[in-house]
């Protein structure tokens, strides 16, 4: 009964359950980012963390370099200071980090809504497996966003923020360009850890197979260094790196995905066929 209410919905209700399902997204997001906004201490601890030379990404080089021997691994203190340059940068920094954190925190819900409007135009073959290339999309979305914010960006600052062509010139970072760097890097890195999903779906509408994947591996290897240069707020070969191994790593991840993805299909093909 629900399902022929579903195929007898015409094209205005279905604009009617997407307007009120952007409605809730937004209300969810409005209300974290203005919890965030009134936690500002904790929001801008979190924020601020990763160019402080105590962070816990240098402190486990530090312990690695110990445990090593291999003092190298420990970078040394250093300091690096923020600077506002506009009169109201502070005030919009403040809502636009708030926003953002919103959105991240009411992600599960975004996500969650989406789906439940999406899953009723499935075919039955195809909710089985949706559910869980939801639910992998988005912890690799989550994974991307937290490999920026614990390796990437802390790095890249670090070697960014310290560097100097002499000593007479002093490194002060403008409030703006850390935190738009840091936002647009969490979220590059996010979308590129999508990569074996777009792989899957490529593998289930028989356009990409593992073998192809092999075969030009050394060209996606250059195309992934342009992606990774375009990406990249900076143009450090530092940072290049840092970016372009998680993504090769995908790649190889996608072969294995493709292959189950492709693999699967063709037993099911096979069955339907035999049947």
């Amino acid at each position: 009964m629900k399902q022929s209410k579903e195929q007898n919905a015409t094209f205005w209700d279905h604009l009617d359950e997407l307007r009120k399902v952007i409605f809730r997204i937004a209300i969810a997001v409005c209300i974290l980012g203005f919890v965030a906004f009134l936690n500002k201490e904790l929001l801008f601890d979190l924020v601020f963390a990763p160019h402080r030379s105590d962070f816990i990404t240098y402190r486990v080089l530090c312990r690695l370099g110990e445990r090593l021997s291999l003092p190298g691994l420990c970078p040394e203190a250093f300091q690096v200071e923020l600077i506002n340059t506009r009169l109201a940068s502070q005030f919009l920094t403040h809502l636009s980090v708030s926003a953002f954190a919103g959105l991240l925190v009411a992600s599960p819900y975004v996500v969650f809504q989406l789906f439940g409007f999406v899953r009723p135009a499935l075919y039955e073959n195809e909710r089985r497996y949706s559910g869980r290339v939801v639910v992998s999309a988005f912890l690799l979305f989550f994974c991307g966003v937290l490999l920026n914010y614990f390796v990437i960006f802390p790095l890249s600052f670090r070697f960014l923020g310290t560097y100097q062509v002499n000593a007479d010139v002093v490194n002060m970072i403008d409030l703006s360009s850390y935190v738009s760097t840091l936002t647009m890097l969490s979220l590059m890195m996010g979308l590129v850890f999508e990569i074996p999903v777009v792989a899957f779906f490529f593998a289930k509408i028989g356009v990409l197979s593992p073998e192809f994947l092999k075969r030009h591996r050394r060209h996606a290897c250059i195309f992934l260094l342009i992606v990774a240069a375009l990406i990249t707020p900076t143009a450090d070969i530092f940072t290049l790196l840092l970016v372009s191994l998680p993504m090769y790593l995908l790649y190889e991840l996608s072969i294995c995905v493709v292959r189950k993805a492709a693999g699967k299909t063709t037993s099911v093909r096979d069955t339907g066929e035999s049947e």
